[in-house]
This record gives C-alpha cells, structure tokens and sequence, in this order.
C-alpha cells in the first residue's frame, strides 16, 4: 500500500479528555520525545473519565432522545466545589473485564485485588496512573470550540477555545495537532417509541435512562421494566430485581443467554411498540399489554457526539451511530492531526487505546507514514459496506487480533518510543471467556480474586482461542 509524501510538523498538542484514553494518548506521546508542548483538557476536577463517580445524577432527561445534536447535560454546582459532570457509573459496580486484561500493559492491578474491579479502585487506579502526567490536565475546563485554519506554511492547525469553569475566563490556543478523548457516554439514547413524548409529559417519573441510575432503592416493591440487555441492562436489571415487585420484566430484541435471564431474575418481554397514556402502560410487540407501571429504565446506551467540532465539514455525525470520515476508526482522514482513540464499542479500552496512541504518536513524528487520501477514503467505504449501521461495534476477538498485531507491526518497524501493549495465549483466552465469568462472579457473591476460584482455569490447549486474523501488513 502506498504511503503520503505528508510530513507532519507537530510541535503542540491538545487532548481533549483525562479518562482512559487521553492518559494513555499523553504517555504514548510523550515517550517519543519530539513534541514539544502536550496540554490535556478536563472538564472535570479529576481525572478518571467516565469512571469518575458522581453520588448525584444529572437532572438532566430528555423522552425521547435520538439527536446527536442534542444539548450536553449541564453540570452540576455543589456548594463550595468545581462543577461536576455526571457519569454513568453507579453505586455498586464491578468491571465486566478481568484486572489483568483490563490494564494498561506498565501498570498492573494490584495483586490482592478482586478479579473485576469495584469502580472505586478503577478510579484509584487511574489516578495512580496519572501521577507522572498530571502537570499537564487542566482540570475543570471546559473546551467550547475546535477550529480548523491553515498556518503561514500551509499546514492545518487547530484553534481551541477552553472555558476556565471556576472563573468564566475563555482562552484561544492554537495547537498542531488535536487528540479528541472525550468519551462516548454521555448524549443518551432513547428510542422514540409511539406515544413516548405524551406518556413522559404526563408520567413524567416513570421513564429513566440507565445514565441517572445509581441504586436500586428508589424501585423498591415497584412494577418495574427495563429495556436493553447489554451488560449495563443486565446489571441494573439484576439489582432492581432485587427489591422490586416480582418478577421485573426485562424488555429485548434478542434473547438474553438462559443463564444470565435466571440470575437477573427476570421474565423477558419484546420490544415495546407503544406507550398506553391513560394506562400508565405499553404494549410491546406481539400485542402484550403491562398496565400501572411504576418505572421504565432504558439501558439503551448512547450516541456519538463531538459538539465542539461542530465547523467540521462534511459533519463527523448525523444520527449519533457512526463517525464518519475516520480512516481505522481513528484518524480523520482529510486533516489527519486530528484523531478520535477509544471508538470502537466491545473492545478492551485502556490496552485498545495505548495500541492506538502508539500508532498516531509515530505518524506525528514521522516514523510511520499514512497512506494517500485516496487509499484510506476507499478503506472507509469497504467497511461501511461490511459493516452495515453497527459500524464501531467491533466482532469478538478483534480488539485481540488489533492489540498484537499493531505490537507486531511496531516492533518490525524499528521505530522509536513507548511499547504498545501485547496479549498472551492466556489473555486471549480470558477475553473470550470474561463474560461467563463475570456472570459467575456475581453469583458467588463479588468476591472473587482470580478466575480459577470461579472455575475457569487455563489450559495451553485453550490457545485455539487466540488465533490471530489481522496481517501486520494492512495496518497503516
């Protein structure tokens, strides 16, 4: 494959965003040693991303909710402290990854810890993580607006307006190159279902999205529904199940894995076709009909949206599903100094983004080279004809396959800077048995420190598992 006779001239970066992704962009960029001006952007007053806990949900809903366009939630004021963005973590919440998968590949878990991490020490440990770096966040700002303009020499700069929160101050920066590692779990998405804006308008606390959701107290001894059986559908519906009326109904377009069904305790129901007004009810698809329902969580994920980029021409979303104009999910193809790491959906976050950072991070400096425009334009086009609507939801095993052959590729390369991560016969095993796992860790009670308590042991025959697909050779 050809390559661009581009040389890039980054000197100053900015990344938008502390969590997983941004801290990983900035160590992978650092390490090569020739930018010379990294700055991070948080709108929060830590670090962490999504995985920042916030006792206090937005107050924020909006019945339905299908526009990328849709306003960002406003913050929250608590008295005395920075504003705070509310995430969708919840009180009682365990990774669905095994520690030793989910980590960065420089930093373990520590050793005594369960083997799905609480949220508490996530946090914890990305705070550990980015203790050497933290002299480059800017906490508590907000970046308003990114705009693309050409320099004296012809090449694509970056004007970034950044709102100090605590003061109102606005400044404008001018950077080389833009990491956008804002995250993809904050516009909600709920599905405008017949009837759904009338029923909200007159019922208007029995909707919910699983983003305001942190105990199951309020849905004590209630008729509850929950849409959506993704692993946050599947672990709110099992707390909610708890304390509601029996038995919660858990509301899908495809079936829920037996095992899982029983552990939530719940009876499965299709999708709901319409909200009853007057009946306080639905109807779902096939004609059942629930009455006096008493709250309705759609754990129905989110959209993509980037509301500080909105100069960009042609738009990078439309309906929320998808970003277009990325070559390999990442890097923006006619002004490639602007990248989007941390994308795909059903990857392994924190390894997936150092792999791509470490990708990036050498095309800047020069150390590996793009193909032509043309090239990557015509690679787009044959993975949306691939992929269809789901575009970024990655197959099983992919972010595996990517992980070790971007390892591969840059270790053949000779190139300069920070080691991406590599994956084992034993971790590629384990991602693809985690979700059995998890299950079975909740059962037994969240207590678990390694996998072979809850019955899962390796065995080097299991390596057929970790076939690998993807050539080295197709990367870049």
């Amino acid at each position: 494959m050809g390559s661009q006779e581009r040389r890039f001239n980054v000197k100053k970066i900015a990344i938008i965003g502390a969590g997983p992704s941004g801290l990983a962009a900035a160590k992978y960029l650092i390490a090569q040693k020739v930018f010379e001006d990294i700055v991070i952007f948080e709108r929060q007053d830590e670090v962490g991303g999504a995985w920042y806990y916030s006792r206090e949900p937005t107050h924020t809903l909006h019945v339905p909710q299908v526009s990328a366009d849709c306003p960002s939630d406003p913050p929250l004021h608590p008295e005395g402290k920075p504003p705070v963005f509310p995430s969708p973590m919840y009180e009682v919440l365990h990774t669905n990854i095994p520690r030793h998968l989910m980590q960065f590949s420089d930093k373990p878990f520590p050793e005594d810890s369960l083997i799905f991490p609480s949220r508490e020490l996530v946090q914890a440990y990305l705070v550990e993580y980015a203790k050497d770096i933290r002299h480059l966040v800017k906490f508590s700002t907000l970046i308003q607006d990114v705009r693309l303009r050409q320099g004296s020499d012809g090449r694509d700069q970056w004007h970034v307006d950044a709102l100090a929160l605590e003061t109102g101050e606005v400044t404008t920066t001018t950077y080389d190159a833009v990491v956008v590692a804002s995250g993809h779990h904050y516009t909600t998405y709920l599905p405008d279902v017949k009837n759904i804006a009338e029923f909200h308008k007159a019922h208007p606390d029995v909707i919910t999205h699983s983003k305001l959701y942190r105990t199951p107290d309020p849905f004590a001894n209630k008729k509850v529904i929950v849409v959506g059986n993704s692993a946050s559908g599947i672990d709110v519906a099992a707390q909610i199940s708890r304390v509601s009326q029996q038995p919660l109904l858990l509301s899908v377009h495809s079936a829920t894995p037996p095992a899982h069904l029983e552990w939530i305790g719940a009876k499965e129901v299709p999708a709901i076709e319409e909200f009853l007004v007057e009946e306080r009810g639905v109807r779902f698809a096939g004609g059942r009909v629930e009455t006096d329902v008493d709250a309705i969580v759609y754990a129905t994920g989110y959209l993509f949206t980037f509301p500080f980029l909105k100069s960009l021409q042609p738009p990078l979303v439309n309906d929320g599903r998808r970003v277009y104009g990325l070559y390999k999910d990442l890097i923006y193809i006619d002004h490639p100094t602007l990248v989007f790491p941390g994308l795909p959906i059903k990857v392994v976050p924190f390894p997936f983004t150092e792999s791509q950072a470490a990708i990036f991070s050498r095309t800047w400096a020069n150390l590996l080279p793009l193909p032509s425009v043309e090239e990557m334009k015509k690679w787009e086009d044959e993975e949306a004809e691939k992929r269809g609507p789901a575009f970024h939801v990655w197959p099983k095993l992919g972010d595996a396959n990517f992980i070790n052959a971007v390892h591969d590729w840059i270790k053949k390369s000779g190139t300069e800077g920070k080691e991406p991560p590599y994956w084992n016969d034993e971790l590629i095993w384990q991602r693809g048995i985690f979700f059995e796992a998890k299950l079975q860790f909740e059962i037994d009670g969240q207590k678990a420190k390694s996998l072979e308590e809850l019955g899962f042991k390796y065995e080097p025959e299991d390596k057929d598992l970790a076939k690998k697909t993807t050539s080295t050779e197709t990367l870049l």
